[in-house]
This record gives structure tokens, sequence and C-alpha cells, in this order.
């Protein structure tokens, strides 16, 4: 599970993080497509889950949605708050949002359960299903490999996912899979997206 070593981890290289990654400039183009695709069907408002510096819940708001951004990272909420003055931004642990049961329409988690610990993961999986409606969207980025296994991230250890394994943690905890991309570049980590909805069996 991620925790205050994993946050500490991002608020020491915090400066070095955005420079390279803290701007929608440095989003490969499928990715803000996909994210577009699925920010337009979302209704409601809108968590971006492990916000980071705030570029993606300043696009999704960009795109007309109510969206707020939570990180556990002091430093990043500071710059997103900074930088985008007008979205609001919570320091807080997706393991247990201060959001109300049912409440949200969708919620994007970027990349930001990569540090969970498998068998943790459906600590944060149950509170998105907590907070979304019946049928609310949930988008989710990973790393993809063929088995789920921990690799030397630059900050911190991760872990990558198969888009099988992490759909069976999705469907025990609520949702329905819709869709899946993986995205294969020579000389990188394959990466991959999940599209899901909250089944409405509350």
């Amino acid at each position: 599970m991620i925790d205050d070593g994993a946050s500490a981890a991002y608020s020491r290289r915090a400066a070095e993080y955005i420079e390279l990654f803290g701007s929608m400039s440095a989003v490969h183009p499928s990715d803000r497509r996909l994210v577009s695709t699925w920010a337009n069907e979302v209704k409601g408002s809108v968590i971006d889950a492990g916000c980071g510096p705030g570029q993606w819940t300043n696009f999704l708001i960009e795109r007309g949605l109510s969206a707020q951004g939570i990180d556990l990272v002091p430093e990043f909420i500071e710059r997103a708050r900074s930088t985008y003055p007008d979205v609001p931004f919570t320091t807080g642990s997706l393991n247990a949002l201060d959001v109300r049961d049912g409440s949200i329409g969708g919620i994007l988690s970027w990349y930001s359960l990569i540090h969970h610990e498998p068998d943790a993961i459906r600590v944060p999986l149950q509170e998105f299903s907590r907070v979304l409606k019946p049928g609310g969207a949930l988008l989710i980025g990973f790393f993809e490999g063929p088995v789920v296994e921990e690799f030397a991230h630059a900050v911190t250890p991760a872990y990558r996912w198969s888009v099988e394994a992490l759909s069976e943690e999705l469907t025990a905890t609520g949702f329905d899979v819709i869709e899946s991309h993986v995205r294969k570049t020579a000389g990188q980590r394959s990466q991959a997206a999940i599209i899901a909805r909250r089944r409405g069996d509350r």
C-alpha cells in the first residue's frame, strides 16, 4: 500500500517530477485522446485521484467538467494550487477519500495506484466504488506486463499489472470493465488503461 514512505520519496523529487511530467505538453497524444473521450461520457463531478501537479485536473475543467484534484504529496498540491488557482485541490489519501457515498460521476486515476502493493490494491478501488454513483465512470492508467510484479520505478518501487489481473480486482470491488487499451513502445515500459463503470447494485 502506498504510505508515508512513498509520499516522502515523491516530496524529495517533486521539483524534478514537475519539470519532467507536470504539464500537458509531456502527455502522449493517445493518452490525451483517451482521457478526452472518457471525459465526454462522464455525468457529474470528477475526482482526479492522485492529481500530482494538477495538469489533468485543469484539463478536465477546461473540458467543462466540475473537477477536483486529490494527492498525498504536499509539494504537488502546493504547485497545483499556485499554477491553477481557480481549481480545487486537496491533500489526502486515495485510501480514505473525504467524499460522500455515491456522490461522484467519474474518477481519473492516472498512474496513481502503481505504488500500491498487490494485496492492498482493493483498498483504493473500494473507496472509488464507494464514492462513485451507480454507473459512475472510472479510468485507470497503469504500467502493463504479463504478470503482476514489482519493478524499480525512478522514485520508489512500483508494480506492473496485466489487464486481466487488474480487471479481476475491479470486478471484485463493484465495477464492470468496459474496455482496455495497451500501448507498447520500443525501449519503454508497456502502458495500459482500463475504463470501468460502477455497478448499479447499491
